[in-house]
């Protein structure tokens, strides 16, 4: 049970949880910059202004859209996480040094679409936002770090959804391509593996996190949305290819296993079509470049009439990807019968497990999860395979002397790649691994920054108050060491 000879071993990040700097050197206001801080008990907040200008707000949820004529908005004496993050911004140079150190091979991170075009309509790009991100590549490339871009991890220019009504909006195909191949050109050399978008399958799974309220026109805009974004991807795979044929694009899918909570018949097949709506539906699409035949059980069940043109269906089909990554953190139970206990968290909602450990988040604690789910995959799509995000969120404790001792940090990474290397053997063509949040960063459920991920602590506390100094933790040393020894010593 050995990691392949140049595993990609590194760390994940994305630019509204890290990078700060909302207004800085040109970029624009983009959906996320108007989402306030939150906790396991309170949900995030959208802020807006409603039709008759006064201000507002409402959770963050799937379930509810806003007010008629209401827009979002940046409003005054609200706390708004992303504004200044970790500020990357300003410490890049330290942090990559810092990955260095540890060894990292590859670094996942994404382009802040309004920080190259600060509207999204702009027919020129933000000269300052390109000449940022080209010292980022740089500086990761003098260390010998591959950069593992995503173009479009969630924070869409505010313009865009406020007038344009987001991507449920066929006209964003075409301005998404306008920054793509901005990306592919200025940044040709530099960066070579590209993600077009972030999990856009979490349209899909809060169908049934917010099941209760969610209505017709919610489903009409969840897999329009999807299908406006499948068909970008899949331009964009191809436009990679032409502008560089060293460039390999692959899918990006929040990976939640499910599993049945009985052995009665309707359990076993609710499970199914769990996996095929939340998991398949849009892996299919990117890696078999075509719909898959539940899809039209789906679009009936749902109600939906979808928006498309024949030139979609050709698109999928010269546009399928090289590799395929995803997100693990948890996995769900479903089943039909009634529960007392049902557990949330990371777009997933179902029975306790009894057999398994919850955090105080309410995720569920399951190494052999990831290897089900690697070998599951890989049986599907027979592609290479990239984990692009996988960590623990947890309150670490800063000692009297400076010392971070994160023991729960070590053993779910050593559990988890421990299950990464028995996939390994089993046959599964596993290239790379990149932990999520490798240096502490906003939580992207919550907002806090006491739910801690990195193997590097920064000093910023819930309300953003801290020195932002970098302070390595226990665990810092301990992956140096996987790395170093190509995870022979875990």
């Amino acid at each position: 049970m050995k990691f392949p000879e140049n595993f990609f071993w590194g760390g994940a990040t994305s630019a509204i949880q890290i990078e700060g700097a909302y207004l800085e050197d040109g970029k624009g206001l983009t959906t996320e910059d108007c989402k306030t801080a939150g906790s396991f008990s309170k949900r995030r907040e959208y802020t807006y202004l409603d039709k008759d200008k006064k201000p507002g707000s409402q959770p963050s949820s799937m379930g509810k859209g806003l007010p008629e004529g209401a827009t979002l908005a940046v409003l005054e004496h609200h706390f708004y996480p992303s504004h200044d993050a970790i500020d990357f911004y300003h410490h890049y140079k330290e942090d990559i040094a810092s990955f260095a150190e540890m060894g990292f091979k590859m670094f996942r991170m994404s382009i802040s679409w309004a920080r190259i075009y600060p509207t999204g309509l702009e027919e020129t790009p933000n000269q300052k936002g390109i000449d940022f991100y080209k010292d980022v590549f740089k500086e990761l490339r003098k260390y010998h770090i591959e950069p593992l871009v995503t173009i479009s991890h969630g924070d869409l220019p505010l313009v865009l959804e406020n007038q344009y009504g987001g991507w449920k909006n066929r006209e964003l195909i075409e301005l998404y391509m306008k920054l793509a191949k901005t990306c592919l050109s200025e940044f040709k050399g530099l960066v070579h593996y590209w993600l077009p978008f972030n999990e856009m399958n979490d349209y899909l799974l809060m169908l049934d996190m917010f099941g209760n309220v969610s209505t017709k026109e919610t489903h009409q805009k969840s897999f329009q949305m999807i299908h406006n974004m499948l068909v970008a991807n899949a331009r964009t795979v191809r436009l990679a290819h032409e502008i560089d044929p060293e460039n390999k694009v692959g899918s990006m899918i929040c990976g939640i296993p499910n599993y049945p909570g009985s052995c009665d018949p309707n359990d076993i097949l609710e499970t199914r079509y769990r996996w095929e709506k939340g998991i398949y539906y849009t892996g299919d699409v990117q890696c078999f470049g075509e719909y898959p035949s539940f899809s039209k059980r789906l679009w009936e069940e749902y109600e939906v009439n979808m928006e498309t043109e024949q030139s979609d269906f050709l698109d999928f089909r010269q546009g399928t990807v090289d590799f395929y990554t995803f997100s693990y953190y948890m996995t769900n139970i479903v089943t039909t019968h009634e529960t007392k206990v049902i557990v949330q968290g990371n777009f997933a909602n179902g029975a306790r497990n009894p057999y398994l450990n919850y955090s105080e988040w309410g995720w569920s604690y399951d190494p052999k999860g990831l290897r089900y789910y690697l070998e599951v995959i890989y049986d599907r799509y027979h592609l290479p395979i990239i984990i692009t995000e996988n960590g623990l969120g947890a309150v670490d404790k800063l000692e009297e002397d400076g010392t971070i001792h994160d023991p729960y940090r070590i053993q779910y990474l050593h559990d988890h790649l421990h299950e990464c290397k028995v996939a390994i053997s089993h046959g599964v063509d596993l290239i790379g691994y990149t932990m999520w949040g490798c240096i502490d960063l906003v939580s992207a459920s919550t907002g806090q920054m006491s739910k801690r991920y990195g193997f590097i602590y920064v000093d910023r506390d819930d309300e953003g108050k801290g020195t932002n100094a970098r302070i390595r933790k226990d665990s810092f040393e301990w992956y140096q060491k996987v790395i170093k020894t190509n995870g022979e010593e875990l």
